[in-house]
């Protein structure tokens, strides 16, 4: 049996079904995970030396195992696993073998448990990011994707119970995954707690979502709770409104303080072009101080008004520990300009998942702004002090000077 030429066919199919019934609305099992999984089950495979039959056992399991969701995403497992049978049964390929990916296939099933190593590696591969530091950014996928499928609004702390559940409840069973990811597994779940101190680890989240759904609750709940869902809108657009308006202050008033360091600038550039093109300095007079005194001045204002809308941008490099601590302020571009995007969109995905660690980078956001601001209008008051006094001076110093020609 060539099983290469199987794989290759398999490999043709599940693409050109998964493009032919393409679905928007699988953000996370479609066909660019269904690849992720091949990469990691045949890596798995390849550290334990699987021989051909049931390296192509895995390979063909990996194919099939996400297909079913683009035909019935309600038992995905069972009908992936059918697709699979019947696809390499006009192959010719054997009853066992067929037996063996269909086993493979339903192993992953909630619930389940692999009892051979190649599905104890499909299991693997198929939760391999649970120990992965793109993690969350897997599981916001994964949360979008069921309110899409199930046409309806996923509350976040109820997802998130069920991942803690989920992830506490996981376990790896081979060897390469266990002493590989375990450690990393365990960080996500961490991190989950802190975030989510109150949370009840014993609830059961999606039943209370479904029951929320067919209107199970009684109308005094639904009132109260719609009562409180107003509160909690009200107070999120309160919340929004105060940075727009107060972000839009700070952008109107740099955009001032530019224009009126271009002001300066432009005016003194301007009496020192009339000052130079006189030549009132050629020869020494009794207007000499008096010239040099003004020219001094303007040079001056205008080194105040350059370093007032000078650009600083610092070359500052940052570790992970920086992003995960909330040390960064991922809205500046000064903060991210040096990263890879695959880290930034990490990082950003991280950052949109927690209302609080955003709400914190808004502020820091909003102060460093702030910062910047207070600093560019010293600079500015410095500048147009030296322009006012020195003007004052050298239009004095001229007055005495000319009373002794």
């Amino acid at each position: 049996m060539n099983y290469d030429l199987l794989v290759n066919e398999a490999d043709a199919f599940v693409s050109k079904y998964m493009r032919k019934h393409d679905n928007q609305k699988l953000l996370f099992h479609n066909f660019a995970q269904t690849q992720n999984i091949l990469l990691v089950a045949s890596e798995i495979a390849a550290y334990y030396s699987l021989n051909e039959k049931d390296l192509f056992i895995v390979k063909a399991t990996g194919w099939f195992l996400y297909a079913g969701y683009y035909k019935d995403f309600l038992l995905p497992e069972e009908t992936g696993s059918n697709m699979a049978e019947e696809f390499f049964k006009s192959s010719g390929l054997e009853n066992d073998t067929i037996g063996s990916i269909k086993k493979c296939i339903l192993a992953t099933k909630p619930g389940a448990a692999p009892e051979t190593l190649s599905e104890e590696i499909i299991c693997d591969a198929n939760s391999f990011y649970f120990g992965t530091e793109n993690f969350s950014g897997y599981n916001k996928l994964r949360r979008k994707e069921y309110g899409l499928l199930n046409k309806m609004e996923v509350n976040k702390n109820e997802w998130t119970r069920n991942t803690i559940q989920m992830l506490e409840a996981h376990k790896y069973y081979t060897d390469y995954c266990e002493s590989r990811l375990n450690t990393a597994k365990q960080k996500n779940l961490d991190k989950l707690r802190i975030k989510n101190p109150l949370l009840s680890l014993t609830a059961n989240p999606i039943g209370s979502i479904l029951n929320d759904k067919n209107g199970i609750k009684e109308v005094g709940d639904l009132s109260m709770e719609k009562n409180k869902e107003r509160k909690i809108n009200s107070a999120e657009r309160t919340v929004e409104t105060m940075f727009r308006t107060t972000s839009t202050n700070s952008q109107r008033l740099s955009s001032q303080a530019d224009t009126k360091a271009h002001i300066m600038i432009s005016v003194n550039t301007i009496i020192i072009s009339l000052m130079l093109g006189l030549r009132l300095f050629a020869q020494p007079s009794k207007l000499t101080i008096p010239v040099v005194m003004l020219l001094i001045v303007n040079l001056v204002t205008i080194i105040f008004s350059v370093l007032a809308t000078r650009p600083n941008i610092a070359n500052r490099k940052f570790s992970e520990s920086d992003f995960e601590q909330n040390k960064v302020n991922l809205l500046f571009f000064g903060n991210f300009f040096s990263m890879n995007f695959d880290s930034y969109t990490s990082a950003m995905l991280h950052l949109m998942e927690d209302k609080q660690s955003l709400h914190i980078t808004m502020l820091r956001n909003l102060y460093e702004q702030g910062a910047v601001l207070a600093k560019k209008y010293k600079l500015l008051k410095i500048s147009y002090n030296v322009f006012m006094y020195g003007l004052v001076l050298s239009v004095i110093s001229f007055f005495i000077a000319s009373s002794f020609l």
